[in-house]
């Protein structure tokens, strides 16, 4: 869910299970559609198949949090997963909301059933963050509209975030200008101070 490829012995340690284990289950997974292999020399990256894995995922993340209070050690090691991660290929977390909350309110974009507008208004805010958000602002692609921009229920936060290729866009230009900057093998990322006072500016958004 970080977006990224990792090998089969990355996740392998992440899960605390042998490489062995994590191979019969990878496979598995590849039959089943919800991963892709790439392969480069001897090594063999798995990644999510497609964002609509990624959303069943984050779906299934929301049903099943349904566990009894966090320990005061779980919840400080939760605090920045729930401040800034990444959801597959865009950004998710109390961040990520507060930034959409911004953008409806100030009618930057307008909300429907399946789908997301930008408004003028909008395109203009969002071109001032960088590329290549403001290069996919300048264009039209010919996608569906709710492939181009759309809302995601976020799993910790309850309210939805921005998806689509509009909020894959801003997270790829959030990590180019370092307001945000990943942390290794995690889905969790940090805030910047570059990237706070950058928040605050754009979308009146900070702690």
């Amino acid at each position: 869910m970080d977006g990224r490829a990792h090998t089969a012995s990355e996740l392998a340690g992440v899960a605390g299970i042998s490489p062995q284990t994590a191979s019969s289950h990878l496979r598995r997974l590849l039959d089943g559609g919800i991963l892709a292999v790439a392969v480069q020399g001897r090594h063999r990256y798995h990644r999510l198949a497609s964002t609509e894995v990624a959303d069943m995922l984050e779906g299934i993340l929301r049903f099943s949090d349904q566990r009894p209070s966090l320990s005061p050690r779980t919840i400080r090691v939760d605090a920045g997963f729930r401040r800034a991660r990444s959801c597959y290929q865009h950004l998710a977390g109390e961040y990520a909301v507060a930034i959409s909350d911004h953008l409806l309110g100030t009618g930057a974009i307008t909300a429907s059933a399946d789908h997301w507008q930008l408004t003028a208004h909008g395109a203009d805010v969002l071109r001032a963050v960088g590329e290549p958000l403001a290069e996919l602002m300048a264009r039209s692609p010919k996608v569906k509209p709710e492939r181009y921009c759309r809302g995601c229920l976020d799993c910790t936060e309850r309210r939805p975030h921005m998806a689509g290729m509009v909020g894959e866009a801003m997270l790829q230009s959030f990590l180019l200008n370092r307001w945000l900057h990943r942390l290794e093998g995690r889905r969790e990322l940090r805030v910047t101070p570059a990237g706070q006072a950058a928040f605050r500016r754009l979308f009146d958004v900070g702690d």
